[in-house]
């Protein structure tokens, strides 16, 4: 299979996070922390490790990040966990329904209002429309770091500035950034880091974190069992036991940690600009092909990553993906949870279909699916 759906999660896994993984199940199977005998006290070490890799990785102290089983738990926890009654929120147009239905959600019960910021290819643009939006009341902006569906990249440094200087908490949604693109809490001015474990840190499905800069306090979303303080009725007011209730997953997070130490072997950069070399052939032989519609401009360095969506002669997107996988291709097709960004771009009466390459995708690859596509 010729695989290009790693928007949605990387495949194939790292060598060394399939080796962790089993590891993981067979070493340390035990509830870290909530136990006094040595295997329990070695997976905590274990757990620990994989908070300092996220935290340096990231630019966060490693006690203030927490295991999450995906991003959209992260996101819910950021953004429920820092609102009250008459805030206002801002959120980009492309953002994903992760972040687009929480915000709707608690609009609906009367607890806030929100806007939404227009995108524009200007980063400078793009950064005044979040700030044209600010009100007395604002006291929360959540952006993506990049669009699951057209790969364009935020200015998040520089929406980030105009949150520090109006006090106002910045939540970043790092589905399809953390692990390709350098993101750091101090540069970037973030408030609370949201990812996912399964996608571009190469983790397995199920895992994800929350991470916390120093001083910013949230209500909880889950509570229960931490191991700590088990005689006070609620939640301990100190990270990561506030947002970690229940067991860890235990392979998952240390699967996590093995995909940031495969990422730190190849170096980031080199990962990124392997995958902008091969988006780049995709995007060169869809412009040639005169049936190929596509949205965006040519992907580059800083501006995007590596995702291109596009659409086939007059088939539904789904039809082309279908076509596709005859041909053992593999693509998503749709509205991919992100309808903001479909109507942004007028696209969403049909959707599109995203193409996701990967360090293990290979420029024959790229071909086989350019040949195959004026095949269909």
């Amino acid at each position: 299979m010729i695989y290009f759906d790693n928007g949605a999660t990387s495949y194939p896994k790292p060598v060394n996070v399939l080796s962790n993984t089993v590891n993981a199940l067979k070493n340390y199977s035990f509830n870290s922390g909530r136990g006094g005998y040595a295997a329990s006290v070695h997976t905590a070490e274990k757990i620990y490790s994989v908070r300092e890799k996220i935290g340096a990785m990231f630019g966060f102290e490693p006690q203030n990040i927490a295991f999450t089983m995906n991003c959209t738990q992260a996101v819910n926890m950021a953004i429920k966990g820092s609102v009250k009654p008459g805030d206002h929120v801002i959120i980009s147009a492309l953002e994903h329904n992760a972040v687009w239905r929480v915000v709707n959600h608690l609009k609906n019960d009367g607890i806030i209002q929100f806007d939404v910021a227009d995108y524009s290819f200007d980063a400078a643009e793009t950064a005044l429309n979040f700030e044209r939006l600010i009100r007395k009341n604002t006291s929360l902006i959540v952006c993506m770091a990049a669009s699951n569906v057209f790969g364009v990249v935020f200015p998040i440094e520089k929406i980030g500035e105009i949150a520090k200087q109006h006090n106002i908490r910045f939540i970043v949604d790092a589905a399809q950034g953390a692990g390709v693109i350098p993101i750091d809490a101090k540069k970037n001015h973030i408030d609370i880091l949201c990812a996912p474990g399964h996608k571009c840190l190469f983790g397995n499905m199920g895992t994800g974190f929350i991470a916390v800069k120093e001083g910013t306090y949230l209500n909880t979303l889950i509570d229960g069992g931490t191991g700590s303080e088990s005689t006070n009725p609620n939640q301990p007011d100190f990270f990561p036991d506030r947002l970690e209730a229940g067991t860890l997953n235990n392979s998952g997070i240390l699967s996590l940690g093995a995909g940031i130490d495969f990422i730190n072997s190849k170096g980031m950069e080199h990962i990124y600009q392997h995958e902008l070399a091969v988006t780049d052939c995709l995007f060169n032989g869809l412009s040639k092909n005169s049936d190929a519609v596509l949205y965006c401009p040519k992907p580059e360095k800083n501006k995007s990553v590596p995702i291109i969506s596009f659409n086939y002669k007059d088939y539904s997107s789904e039809k082309t993906a279908a076509l596709l996988a005859e041909h053992n291709i593999a693509v998503r097709a749709g509205l991919h949870c992100s309808p903001l960004a479909h109507r942004f771009f007028n696209t969403l009466e049909r959707g599109t279909v995203r193409l996701c390459p990967s360090i293990f995708t290979t420029r024959r690859d790229c071909e086989f699916f350019l040949k195959s596509l004026k095949k269909i």
